[in-house]
């Protein structure tokens, strides 16, 4: 069942806080070089990959000095900020050494509430993948307080991935992870939680049981992506989440293997 995903031709691919900065609270280098080594083999391979990336926040604060993730929206804005540079910064060096050209969007809500603005953005996505350039998405956290507050919209960049596999009409969503995908309880208090590695329907005891808020560099949780897997399903994307501590799993994942949980298009839930 699992090699349909191979076919995917369109791909969201969104990456978490804790798998792009280290411990030293910093860019972790070595995943990057891994991630762009990975998507530019996609893309020489014909695929259209998009990438959803986290962390301007996070590697913000530690860029001007903050010792805990600030509290103020303001400060977080400003985190943001400078973060997105050190941000795309690495990204533009690492891919280009893949020989891959990126290009910066950063959206807010107000692309799905106006038509034009939402056509605009899709004709800017659809031009770059035709230029064979990777897109890197992220929010607007300067001038957008939706994530920043936790205010449900995008809300994180989970849901943001999930909006951005609809606006271009993914074949497939990859959600990257610091966990191996959807537990039927919380594996780190649970000895006995299983893995699902096929969800053929979000039911309500599916939602009640992605717990967690997320780490401490993120906004996101397990139900910020049941959320994101409700979006894109039923709008036909497939979904996996997976963890991302090394990229090459996304290969893993193209290759039809059984790993992470596959959240399956097409289907309802309760």
């Amino acid at each position: 069942m699992r090699k349909k995903l191979a076919q995917a031709q369109k791909i969201v691919i969104k990456m978490g806080s804790s798998q792009l900065i280290g411990e030293s609270g910093f860019l972790n280098v070595a995943v990057i070089g891994r991630l762009a080594e990975t998507l530019s083999s996609l893309m020489r391979s014909g695929k259209e990959v998009v990438f959803v990336t986290s962390g301007a926040v996070a590697i913000g604060a530690r860029k001007m000095g903050y010792e805990n993730k600030p509290k103020e929206a303001r400060e977080k804005q400003a985190c943001a900020a400078v973060g997105q540079v050190a941000l795309m910064s690495v990204y533009a060096e690492l891919f280009s050494l893949c020989g891959v050209q990126v290009a910066q969007i950063l959206l807010t809500k107000d692309v799905l509430e106006n038509e034009k603005r939402k056509q605009n953005v899709i004709n800017t996505f659809n031009e770059l993948l035709g230029q064979e350039i990777l897109p890197i998405v992220n929010e607007n956290d300067s001038v957008s307080i939706e994530e920043i507050e936790n205010i449900p919209r995008f809300g994180d960049n989970d849901n943001l991935a999930s909006v951005v596999a609809s606006l271009i009409d993914a074949d497939l969503l990859i959600l990257l992870s610091d966990i191996d995908g959807y537990y039927d309880k919380n594996p780190r208090e649970f000895k006995e939680a299983r893995l699902l590695k096929e969800i053929k329907q979000i039911t309500p005891e599916i939602i009640k049981n992605a717990q967690g808020a997320g780490s401490s560099v993120g906004t996101g949780g397990m139900y910020t992506k049941i959320e994101a897997a409700k979006f894109a399903i039923k709008n036909g994307c497939e979904m996996v989440i997976a963890n991302g501590e090394d990229p090459r799993v996304i290969l893993e994942i193209l290759e039809g293997k059984e790993v992470g949980s596959w959240f399956v298009a097409g289907l309802r839930d309760e």
